[in-house]
């Protein structure tokens, strides 16, 4: 029954990811948070287990995505660089952050972050294009602070680093391409550093790899890649600005419910 859950919270976190343009962390982590809940894993480590899970598995829809866009020539590859350079320490010292703050109020924390990502997505709040994409130290900054934040959130970082890439006159293709791409070090470099901090913890589930339940990873990451697809390919169908305020309002009922 546990695999039947995370089989499909993978695929509805494919098809969200794909349908609205985030990242299927926004969506694992908070429903992680309730099935470890039900499984009576200890709280405190579930949180955590939640965010280091929903990292390994954006390793796998991650790579789907990249080769998706490089087809497409859509990937600026030198921005890609040199912030994967600040992804990489910013991702380690997250994880480390997200590590020293307890289950309770790391739950807080996402929960704020859903509502903000709720709002912006429901007002459709963009950032306009106010000058060029910056240099190689510019770059190196804004990828650490990404990386720091991607990993206390356990997402992939398309949530910052489109609208920042946006802001720096990025055109949206490839800022979402080159955001895509971004997402690999991210969870790649936060999912290693959540297997160590958790490494031998003696209130972790079994099939647990430090902070990352194995059973969840395989399943959601299984299906998510496929229905990735389908979502992308939905959201030409449908009507954009409805869904994402629907999608707005459940990202709201779920951040209000971990502060409350």
């Amino acid at each position: 029954m546990e695999l039947l859950l995370y089989l499909v919270l993978g695929s509805a976190a494919g098809v969200l990811a794909g349908l609205f343009g985030v990242g299927g962390g926004i969506i694992i982590v908070p429903v992680l948070v309730l099935s470890f809940t039900a499984q009576g894993i200890a709280p405190e480590v579930l949180t955590h287990l939640a965010v280091g899970t929903s990292l390994a598995t954006i390793i796998f829809t991650s790579i789907n995505s990249v080769l998706e866009h490089q087809r497409k020539g859509a990937v600026r590859w030198p921005i890609f660089v040199w912030m994967t350079v600040g992804i990489l320490l910013g991702a380690a010292l997250g994880s480390l952050t997200a590590a020293a703050i307890q289950g309770p109020l790391l739950q807080k924390i996402i929960g704020v972050f859903a509502i903000i990502i709720s709002i912006q997505m429901a007002l459709d709040l963009k950032p306009r294009a106010s000058s060029s994409v910056p240099g190689k130290l510019g770059l190196t900054a804004a990828g650490g602070v990404i990386g720091w934040a991607s990993a206390i959130f356990g997402i992939g970082g398309g949530s910052l680093n489109v609208p920042f890439l946006t802001w720096r006159s990025v055109p949206m293709q490839q800022a979402v391409a080159t955001s895509a791409a971004c997402g690999l070090p991210i969870a790649v470099a936060s999912a290693l550093s959540f297997m160590w901090l958790g490494w031998g913890n003696p209130r972790l589930p079994e099939w647990s790899l430090g902070f990352v339940y194995l059973p969840a990873m395989a399943g959601i990451a299984f299906t998510s890649m496929f229905f990735a697809r389908f979502g992308a390919r939905l959201a030409h169908r449908l009507s954009p600005r409805v869904l994402k305020r629907l999608f707005a309002l459940l990202l709201f009922s779920v951040g209000l419910s971990f502060l409350i």
